[in-house]
């Protein structure tokens, strides 16, 4: 079940992958962590998909990770006469807090929050994008935008205020439900929507305390704004580049990506790229060449993980779309500039004993060729701290739980596997062999490099380094 690449893959299930047999066909392509998207589906559905998910676990004696993706405040127009409207470049438009039904001179915007906080100037994105608007005059009872380009509005379509950060909490009633729900199940990972500053971090931590990891997900320029503040206190990020597209300039997208995967593994954080990798495999067997590129700049980028929204969920080839991730990640990986980019992008970090550790660790194994770097770990902090260095060398994480063996499963270069605390120094050497035996990292006469902490079993305290012949 080792994997032949560092970075991971995240699938989405949906229709087109949900049953037992596709779960399996997709974790064997190569998918290291399922999300379930709370946008779609009823709880029931996902509780069915969690079932499966830790039956297949069982059956292949391998950690997999959950991944709770929680829909957020969905800003949308009520409903429009007739359906639709269809709007002119250059017209004037009012938008209205109440009604139904409305027309160019009383848009229905059911949300009060938007008209105590939006500003003359601010722009609102319709439709994706697809309709740009500029406020000219807003007071408590409408708002009066003039249309930048021609376009259409129909009923409850999706808004995006990228000017206005707006006092609304990232957790609505139904995600308050769906989390408690995905929590009560055991979800490993809770992807946070809507993210604007570090306080909505502080809130999801108030109710998910210590049960599940919570990533967030940057889609709003507020965040971009309180990145350095925000990437501290959360587990892991994604970046959510279709939402964020709609609100920064497409252009700046690539360039966002690189600053935030460059963050976050200064911070020692795993990041996620997504939205749109291979879309075109949602109806075709194989993606274009655009899009194989898109995949391998997040991987040269220094990404923890890619993902598969739609492809993996209602696409017509979910396996055949993993197993191309999974080769592209591969062959990106074993192209002769990669791991001089990665080096050139290390980020310089906190010069703590536990880094210094973990630096000198991977150091270690590049240097005498060591198979791979086995970390004997409680909280994971330390299978991190590995992952951070991007080195060639496997990372195999031993954490005496099965929660922190799956969380950790989304980080870079480490598999994890749940084994009973050691007692001993001998034990540690014993299990560091066996495990690296078992999963095919390393035989007889090879050498491994073991960092583990003294006294085993108390976390933070990782402080012995140990080359071990096998």
């Amino acid at each position: 079940m080792k994997r032949n690449r560092h970075a991971k893959i995240v699938a989405t299930v949906g229709p087109a992958s949900s049953s037992p047999q596709m779960l399996k066909k997709l974790f064997l392509a190569g998918v290291d962590v399922f999300r379930l998207n709370f946008s779609h589906g009823e709880q029931s559905d996902h509780l069915q998909v969690r079932n499966d998910i830790r039956a297949l676990e069982k059956e292949l004696d391998r950690p997999i990770a959950i991944l709770q993706d929680l829909q957020g405040p969905k800003i949308r127009v009520g409903t429009i006469k007739d359906g639709k409207m269809t709007v002119a470049a250059g017209e004037e438009l009012r938008f209205v807090p109440s009604g139904e039904n409305g027309d160019k001179s009383a848009i229905p915007l059911p949300h009060p929050e938007i008209f105590e906080a939006i500003q003359v100037g601010h722009a609102l994105m319709i439709d994706d994008g697809r309709l740009r608007v500029e406020v000219t005059k807003c007071d408590g009872d409408a708002i009066v935008a003039v249309a930048k380009n021609p376009g259409v509005i129909s009923n409850r379509k999706g808004v995006n205020l990228p000017d206005t950060l707006l006092e609304l909490s990232p957790l609505t009633e139904k995600d308050r439900s769906d989390l408690q729900f995905g929590l009560e199940m055991g979800v490993d990972w809770v992807a946070l929507s809507f993210v604007q500053k570090p306080s909505d971090i502080r809130e999801a931590r108030d109710i998910i305390g210590v049960r599940a990891r919570i990533m967030a997900k940057i889609e709003k320029p507020s965040a971009l704004e309180h990145i350095r503040e925000i990437v501290p206190l959360t587990d892991g990020v994604m970046v959510a580049r279709g939402d964020l597209g709609v609100e920064i300039p497409p252009e700046e997208v690539p360039g966002r990506q690189k600053e935030l995967i460059k963050i976050c593994r200064q911070i020692g954080k795993p990041v996620v790229i997504a939205t749109q990798m291979l879309d075109s495999m949602v109806a075709a067997p194989a993606p274009t060449r655009a899009e194989a590129s898109d995949v391998a700049t997040a991987i040269y980028d220094g990404a923890s993980a890619v993902m598969l929204s739609q492809e993996s969920a209602v696409g017509d080839y979910p396996a055949e779309t993993v197993e191309m991730m999974n080769s592209i990640i591969y062959k990106t990986e074993h192209h002769e500039a990669y791991q001089r980019i990665i080096s050139a992008l290390e980020p310089v970090v906190e010069k703590t004993p536990q880094r210094a550790l973990a630096a000198s660790g991977a150091e270690v194994a590049n240097i005498i060729g060591a198979k791979a770097i086995v970390t004997f770990t409680s909280s994971g902090s330390t299978a991190a701290r590995i992952a951070r260095q991007r080195i060639p060398v496997p990372a195999l994480a031993v954490t005496p739980t099965e929660a922190t063996a799956r969380q950790i499963s989304l980080f870079w270069g480490v598999q994890a596997v749940a084994s009973p605390d050691i007692k001993s120094y001998d034990e540690m050497v014993s299990k560091a062999r066996q495990h690296v035996e078992k999963f095919g990292y390393a035989r007889s006469g090879d050498k491994i490099v073991v960092i583990a902490g003294i006294p085993f079993g108390r976390a933070g305290t990782t402080n012995n380094l140990r080359v071990v012949t096998v």
